[in-house]
């Protein structure tokens, strides 16, 4: 049996999180390609996470390899433009994956297209049980279907490994009335109903995505990734920095 941090007591509220980073996260410059020190960087706050003794999986985009709606953009059949940006989105999950076993911390990757040469065929069943394992699960290839975002993939994935929340990892501190770059007296929300999101039209995850976290009653929780410990605080119920969404 793997011995990490998830085999010691959870210093969080939460048990299960599931954490969702966009393709640029590991983006080089503009955002494009696959840079090297910031697949480490993101690892270790991966890490960070994982050693509070809490369950992690993760969901990335591809959008630093491909993106489906550019495809369709410049003329080509929209399923196979998403079929594509699915298949970035397991060359971002291997290299998560082999970040993070460089950082000694255990890691398996599932995706929704069969690969079995690279990759496990996800399983619920068995990601749950990586997870209580003291494995790191990054789930890969969307939800397997075109037309579906990765946010989309998460808030299912969520769903399905009953997951305590779902953590939105953006370069913001959190949900804002305004856009605070272009608003400097735009204010930050501490916390939100998922009623308040869209009655004021917020932009948080896709709407696909959104309602399937508000019908599952699944918290979801917006906070910068790159700041300082941001994404540690909050996960150990500081409601100072991030937006927190629920019932």
């Amino acid at each position: 049996m793997d011995t990490n941090g998830a085999a010691n007591k959870s210093q969080s509220p939460y048990g299960r999180v599931l954490l969702k980073l966009s393709g640029e996260a590991l983006g080089g410059e503009g955002g494009c390609g696959i840079d090297p020190d910031k697949a480490a960087f993101i690892a270790g706050k991966v890490k960070d996470v994982y050693q509070l003794g809490v369950q992690v999986a993760v969901v990335m985009g591809g959008g630093n390899l491909w993106r489906g709606a550019n495809g369709e953009k410049m003329g080509m059949d929209r399923t196979t433009a998403d079929h594509i940006g699915m298949l970035g989105t397991v060359m971002n999950g291997l290299t998560l994956r082999d970040a993070l076993e460089r950082q000694d911390v255990p890691a398996r990757v599932q995706t929704a297209i069969q690969m079995n040469q690279v990759a496990e065929p996800y399983i619920r069943l068995r990601a749950i049980r990586h997870m209580e394992k003291g494995r790191v699960v990054i789930f890969a290839g969307g939800t397997g279907n075109p037309f579906f975002t990765t946010d989309s993939a998460a808030a299912l994935r969520a769903t399905e490994i009953e997951a305590d929340i779902v953590i939105k990892a953006t370069q913001v501190d959190g949900v804002y009335n305004a856009d605070p770059k272009k608003d400097p007296t735009a204010t930050r929300y501490t916390q939100l109903t998922y009623k308040k999101v869209l009655e004021d039209r917020l932009n948080v995850m896709d709407m696909t995505a959104f309602t399937l976290c508000e019908e599952n009653d699944i918290p979801i929780l917006v906070v910068n990734f790159w700041q300082d410990d941001d994404l540690l605080r909050a996960l150990q119920g500081d409601h100072s920095v991030g937006t927190i969404i629920t019932k």
